[in-house]
């Protein structure tokens, strides 16, 4: 078997891994970029001087020297809040090593203080990374690579091996048809060169009615995601709001779903996940975010080299500059439907597109160099761009290139192993785009709500971006910021509660503590399910009847799910032929909605509508949300007939882990 598994490239005996060798004249173009860095830095930044070409070089060299030598020992340090306390320690080494080098070589560089160092370090780094980039120099990773490995083979953790590992690579959101035109298009150049070679096949599965990264990860890495009726939801009984983005609540569903034969049990490896999957090995991981409070070792292959600090920092800035074009742009062109994109979003984008991206990238390719068993990694800068800016704009593809440029990495990086690797890329649930339900109407689902129920006030409508609040409180946690106290998490005093997880609407009403059934719900609040199921944008609305069981109601008919009776037109008819099934598996869960919304889809224009502020969505039914890849070694069997729902998924990427770690 190849080194990397499928992907065609190299071999050697897995016993004795290689070791990344850096060409010479690769070397030399690093050093000669590296002061080409420094010279620009000195005619851009006030108080630094460099005396010549030759004295940049010279300083060049002895930087480079330096950060072979001192980044490694902050990276070995056993740090709280590692993340945190490495990253700004390292960024105040490149910063001092540029100082040092000034103060030792003073006839050749001058830099006037320590401050303007730092910025001097930053500048440096933008031109090398311009410059690798024109170079066609970027991917070269041999001495990020010699540092990794040298970390691993002095870890008593590392296992070398002829058994087979397996990379679970998921890219958050990217529906298969997405992915298609992207293989065509050009914007996924390496998983291309995979399907065209036959060393892949590409795949689909479809998502449960919670086609969401909660409920889907549930389902793959746990095995089990019953009970999880959207990406938030209140469970009556206790009166409170439980999400899959809060650590507590993660942590919580994982303790409920575990059974012990997780995906990346017995020594596996979660990168940047909600869910661990049993794993023993995790980072940015919501359910186990305790983890991130002590010392971690899984950040060390990426702090031992101080330009991944400076990279990541540059690379953050410039995804914030390149958010604000490309949303100033959308509004010049009134390009429709447009959405919400503030600064702040700027900063989340470039946190998911960038900085969680590349760390990452760096612990799969640390995992690999250990050994480990099995590792699943969320990329989730796609899901996060598409929200916002929609499925197949300019600036989403371009975080979908930069992403399949990054699986190249590990790709390359598998020749070097502790043992041969199979890589299967995944999504998690796909996306469907249209205008928001306010857009179209002016007001919200909750404020239809609260003008068709009976005397009750109605909690503001609970959404928003399932990136940006459980990725982003895994990063908060370990760089030791403080968390907020979720809104709204505690519901017992309201009348009327009502969620949003993209195109599917919750609504509880709280007078009980049980589900009221549609009899109870028509005598209470006799105008809340005709202005429901009458209104153009909903699709269909679930509810149970006492006497028929669940119904799916429409604006002009209904359908019995039970003994599938339909009543004038079927409000199911636009939807899978999945949909009673979906419906009916959902009706089933303990923490069903009073009432559960979805909204239209129309399959002419390919749209429907988000009840949060997401101009492409996912959570519900309707188009490419529900229809998510798979891209496996062809070599690996798959299952006859369709995949439905993850649990199933989950059983077939376990089963490729056994087989090929079998004995």
């Amino acid at each position: 078997m190849s080194r990397t598994g499928t992907t065609g490239r190299g071999a050697s005996p897995a016993c004795s891994p290689d070791r990344p060798q850096v060409h010479p004249l690769r070397a030399v173009a690093r050093l000669v970029t590296n002061a080409a860095g420094l010279f620009i830095a000195a005619l851009v930044v006030p108080g630094v001087a460099v005396e010549s070409v030759g004295g940049a070089l010279a300083a060049a060299l002895l930087i480079a020297a330096l950060n072979a030598l001192l980044p490694p020992l902050i990276a070995a340090l056993r740090l709280p809040f590692t993340l945190a306390l490495g990253f700004l320690l390292v960024l105040l080494l490149d910063a001092g090593m540029v100082f040092a080098v000034a103060r030792l070589t003073e006839r050749t560089l001058e830099v006037h203080s320590f401050f303007v160092a730092l910025l001097v370090a930053l500048v440096a780094t933008a031109v090398n990374v311009a410059l690798e980039v024109l170079l066609g120099t970027n991917d070269d990773d041999a001495y990020g690579l010699r540092v990794t490995q040298r970390i691993a083979r002095r870890s008593r953790d590392r296992q070398v091996t002829d058994v087979p590992g397996i990379l679970y690579l998921e890219i958050d959101g990217l529906a298969r048809p997405v992915l298609q035109r992207a293989l065509r298009d050009g914007h996924a150049p390496e998983l291309a060169r995979w399907v065209a070679t036959g060393s892949h096949r590409l795949g689909e599965w479809e998502t449960d009615l919670s086609s969401q990264t909660g409920a889907s990860q549930a389902g793959l890495l746990l095995g089990s995601n019953a009970d999880i009726p959207a990406f938030r939801w209140v469970e009556k009984a206790a009166g409170k709001v439980v999400s899959c983005s809060a650590p507590a609540d993660c942590a919580e569903l994982e303790r409920r779903h575990s059974t012990g034969m997780g995906l990346l049990a017995d020594g596996g490896a979660s990168r940047a996940n909600l869910l661990s999957g049993e794993a023993d090995h995790v980072i940015l991981t919501v359910s186990r975010i305790e983890a991130e409070k002590g010392p971690n070792p899984g950040y060390r292959s990426y702090l031992a080299n101080g330009y991944n600090v400076l990279q990541t920092l540059v690379l953050f800035i410039y995804e914030i500059v390149l958010e604000r074009i490309a949303a100033g742009r959308a509004k010049r062109r009134d390009v429709w439907p447009r959405g919400r994109r503030s600064v702040s979003y700027a900063f989340v984008r470039a946190g998911l597109a960038v900085a969680v991206r590349d760390l990452t990238v760096h612990s799969v390719i640390s995992d690999m160099m250990m050994g480990r068993p099995a590792v699943y990694a969320c990329f989730a800068g796609y899901d996060e761009v598409a929200h916002h800016s929609g499925l197949e704009r300019h600036d989403t593809m371009e975080v979908l290139r930069k992403i399949d440029q990054q699986i190249g990495r590990i790709v390359r990086a598998c020749a070097y192993a502790a043992r041969p690797y199979e890589i299967v890329v995944l999504s998690d649930h796909g996306q469907t785009q249209g205008a928001t339900f306010r857009q179209r109407n002016g007001y919200g689902l909750d404020e239809l709500v609260k003008r068709s129920v009976e005397a009750a006030e109605v909690a503001p409508l609970e959404g928003g971006d399932e990136n940006d609040s459980a990725v982003g409180k895994a990063v908060r946690e370990a760089t030791g910021v403080q968390q907020k106290k979720p809104a709204k998490d505690e519901v017992g005093g309201e009348q009327v509660v009502v969620l949003g997880s993209g195109n599917l609407g919750l609504i509880f009403l709280m007078e009980e503590r049980r589900r009221l059934t549609m009899e109870e719900i028509d005598a209470r609040h006799p105008r809340l399910l005709p202005a429901l199921r009458a209104h153009p944008h909903i699709g269909w609305v679930l509810v149970r009847s006492a006497a028929h069981g669940p119904v799916a109601l429409g604006a002009h008919g209904a359908r019995y799910l039970a003994d599938g009776r339909v009543e004038g037109e079927d409000p199911l008819a636009p939807f899978p032929p999945t949909a009673v099934r979906h419906l009916l598996r959902t009706d089933g869960f303990a923490n069903a909605p009073d009432v559960l919304v979805n909204s239209f889809y129309d399959a002419e224009t390919d749209e429907g509508c988000a009840f949060e502020e997401l101009i492409s969505f996912h959570g519900g039914m309707g188009g490419s949300q529900a229809r998510p890849f798979l891209l496996f070694p062809s070599h690996l069997p798959l299952p006859e007939g369709p995949l439905v729902g993850a649990e199933q998924v989950h059983a077939v990427l376990a089963g490729w882990r056994a087989s090929l770690q079998r004995g």
